[in-house]
């Protein structure tokens, strides 16, 4: 079981080179893993899952605690990040299966690497997992409401369709992890260090999955795609940290705003554009590139802030 954790602690520490590794591999042998994308919803279900041994009664009440914070860092995630996604969209006249697929990953929810990211920043880690619990278990209506009010110009969103596959691929699996930990308290505590494990090779999977079904249209737009989600990113991380400075907040708890803002579920997108738009499986891509991105982005700024931490406090 040890040697499983140092495994499992290793793959977390190194998930993004995972990703580019596999993603490169798919690109350049495509038809290995085209089989992976009819699956991409169980993989999803599995890491959400994973996200419900995780919590525990405690997480709900540090909600109560700090209503405030958690709700200025929740309305952030979803207006901050949408917004940017349609202005993208508009501003670069993304071609339609790229801007709607840019828009699905601003409408969903944070992700849970942002906690880690949190974590190693200093920041006030408690606020990040309680934003991300409280933002995921809220996707199911506003990742389909938001999508259908922003990228219905481009394509039909089906808010109904969207809400019940989001209910059974993300809200249902978490509670029943949820379930499981408060039954099998102990049990479970054993197996959350190789968690991370099971997330990475999830996410792997989905990444190469919409690669390899993708090969032509990334040789071809890959760029342009990879310019819109970096801007994406860091402008979310910028808006998130001043809308948290704005409000008064403590520098940890702007740290912790900033990065769960900028941080966002792009495996919940890459499914959702799989299973929604499969005509054109290219709206995919871009929650793929932000998938790798965030987390190069997530542990250089974390880096940062550690380290300017460290600095005033010596001083």
């Amino acid at each position: 079981m040890k040697t499983l954790e140092r495994i499992s602690t290793f793959a977390g520490n190194t998930f993004a080179f995972w990703v580019i590794l596999f993603a490169i591999i798919s690109f350049l042998f495509p038809a290995g893993f085209t089989w992976i994308s009819p699956h991409v919803g169980i993989l999803l279900g599995i890491i959400m899952f994973g996200m419900g041994l995780t919590l525990t009664p405690k997480d709900f009440k540090d909600v109560l605690k700090t209503p405030k914070s958690v709700l200025i860092t929740v309305l952030a995630q979803y207006i901050v990040m949408s917004l940017i996604a349609y202005g993208l969209a508009v501003a670069f006249q993304l071609p339609s299966e790229i801007a709607v697929g840019v828009i699905l990953v601003g409408c969903s929810p944070g992700g849970t690497a942002s906690n880690v990211i949190t974590y190693l920043a200093k920041g006030n880690t408690a606020l990040s997992v309680s934003a991300t619990t409280v933002s995921t278990l809220l996707a199911p209506v506003l990742t389909p409401a938001l999508t259908l009010l922003l990228a219905n110009q481009w394509m039909p969103v089906s808010f109904q369709n969207m809400f019940m596959e989001i209910l059974q691929v993300v809200l249902i699996p978490i509670i029943l992890g949820f379930i499981i930990r408060l039954l099998f308290n102990k049990q479970v505590e054993k197996s959350i260090p190789v968690l991370p494990l099971v997330s990475v090779i999830g996410i792997v999977a989905v990444a190469t999955a919409v690669v390899s079904v993708n090969k032509d249209a990334v040789a071809t737009s890959g760029l342009l795609i990879f310019g819109v989600v970096v801007l994406h990113n860091l402008l979310g991380l910028l808006f998130g940290f001043v809308i948290a400075r704005l409000c008064k907040l403590s520098f940890p708890d702007q740290k912790a705003v900033s990065i769960e803002v900028g941080m966002q579920n792009s495996g919940l997108a890459s499914t959702l554009a799989l299973t929604f738009f499969t005509a054109t499986p290219i709206a995919a891509v871009p929650s793929v590139i932000f998938s790798i991105w965030h987390n190069i982005s997530g542990p250089v700024l974390a880096t940062f802030w550690s380290k300017y931490d460290e600095k005033n406090e010596n001083t």
